[in-house]
């Protein structure tokens, strides 16, 4: 049997299908790092923020991936304000139920590209250090730890910390 995937540009009707990627991702991914209670409520966010930001006109791109025709991952990049030709990926994030099918090497492959063609030198994002999955993926297609480490509060109170990774482009 042969996957199908497709890369798009989202529209402003996807915001439900992205928020629902953004929750299981995080539920998958991030359970172990906040308290139920704060946790809930992240999440509620996480599924109904994207219809609003879907609609803004900030320059930033969100790209959906599919499988057969079901949307499992996104990607939402922009310029970064304070670094002349760089882009900064915001977020990264795939339903678990693609999760090693294939999906976000087509997806980050796509984004990679868009990048490239807006002329950007450098891109960077920034994960949370207890995310080895994150970090093997980030490594895989070509980024690298720039050194810098932040503490970062989702709004716990409870700073986690989080590498920055970097990609030169040439």
């Amino acid at each position: 049997m042969t996957t199908d995937f497709a890369v798009h540009a989202a529209s402003p009707d996807d915001g439900e299908v992205v928020g629902e990627i953004h929750v299981a991702s995080w539920r998958a991914a991030y359970a172990g790092f906040f308290s139920p209670d704060f946790f809930d409520e992240a999440l509620r966010r996480r599924r109904t923020r994207w219809h609003g930001v879907l609609t803004e006109q900030t320059g930033n791109t969100l790209l959906l991936g599919a499988q057969d025709g079901r949307q499992l991952a996104f990607s939402y990049f922009g310029p970064e304000p304070s670094e002349p030709d760089s882009v900064e990926i915001f977020g990264f994030y795939g339903h678990p139920d693609g999760w090693g099918s294939g999906i976000a090497k087509a997806l980050m492959t796509a984004s990679l590209t868009a990048i490239r063609a807006t002329g950007a030198r450098r891109i960077h994002l920034w994960t949370l250090r207890d995310t080895p999955r994150s970090r093997r993926f980030y490594a895989k297609h070509g980024f690298t730890e720039s050194g810098v480490v932040r503490d970062f509060d989702y709004g716990d109170g409870n700073p986690l910390q989080q590498v920055q990774y970097e990609l030169i482009l040439h």
